[in-house]
């Protein structure tokens, strides 16, 4: 051990200074021109030269700041066992393709685990400065202003917002999912950043967000803020929030919303 873990609201305070500083990076990087320099799941899921440089720094930082701490990167994985019952989990560019293509909505992520509860997390659009903040048990908040989701209660009423994955079959189930769902709502929004989507949710922008697949990084600071925000944050038939699939919501529309994807097997497919 390594002495007492920080208040989350601490945590938060480191995250927070090493967020900014990475998306300061991000943004510069991105100024200065762009390629993909390899891909990952699949031909059209690709990393750059500075989702690595980003991640890297944010490592860096945290290590100055906390060496004790065990981290998880969506670039480099594992890192270190969290002795001082702190892990950091880390998305540097969530929304790569945006940022390949100059889409200005790509986020550095960043959240602290403690004995593994997400309990402190930020979430910065590298390319506006938006960012979004939440610890546990404390609020969710953008600039200073609390938030408190949608107020909207009919689905049918409903901006909701999704994403999709690389590999073609997954994205063809995820296709037939949305072309059922449509009738049932407003609209649907694709913004191409998970992280940014449940910070959408979390204040109101739209009404409700789903997507399968999101691994731990891209869930952790948005889902806090979300959940803060008064959201319910879970997954299908009483599974927790994860890969399988993730539902943010109002409590009034959770349940119609999950319903409705229940009955599409959103969860399903490869």
């Amino acid at each position: 051990m390594h002495g007492p873990v920080p208040a989350p609201q601490e945590l938060l305070k480191i995250a927070v200074e090493v967020a900014r500083a990475a998306a300061t990076t991000a943004a510069r990087m991105r100024a200065e021109g762009v390629s993909p320099v390899a891909t990952k799941s699949t031909v059209t899921d690709v990393v750059t030269a500075a989702d690595r440089a980003v991640e890297q720094q944010v490592v860096a930082d945290l290590r100055r700041r906390r060496p004790g701490d065990a981290v998880l990167g969506e670039e480099y994985g594992e890192d270190g066992a969290a002795g001082g019952g702190v892990r950091w989990i880390i998305d540097p560019i969530d929304g790569t393709v945006n940022y390949l293509y100059g889409i200005p909505c790509y986020a550095v992520s960043l959240a602290a685990e403690v004995d593994g509860v997400v309990v402190a997390g930020v979430v910065r659009n590298a390319a506006t400065g938006d960012e979004w903040t939440a610890v546990r048990g404390g609020g969710a908040y953008r600039d200073g202003r609390r938030l408190s989701g949608s107020t909207e209660t009919e689905l049918a009423q409903s901006l909701v917002a999704t994403g999709f994955g690389y590999a073609p079959a997954r994205r063809q189930h995820q296709a037939a999912v949305l072309a059922r769902l449509i009738p049932h709502v407003r609209d649907i929004r694709r913004f191409g950043a998970a992280s940014i989507d449940l910070c959408r949710a979390a204040e109101g922008q739209v009404d409700a967000y789903y997507e399968k697949g999101l691994a731990a990084w891209d869930l952790a600071a948005g889902g806090l803020v979300a959940t803060e925000a008064g959201l319910r944050v879970d997954g299908l038939t009483g599974r927790p929030a994860g890969p399988d699939l993730v539902i943010a919501a109002p409590p009034a529309l959770f349940g119609p919303l999950h319903d409705r994807l229940a009955d599409l097997d959103a969860s399903g497919g490869p």
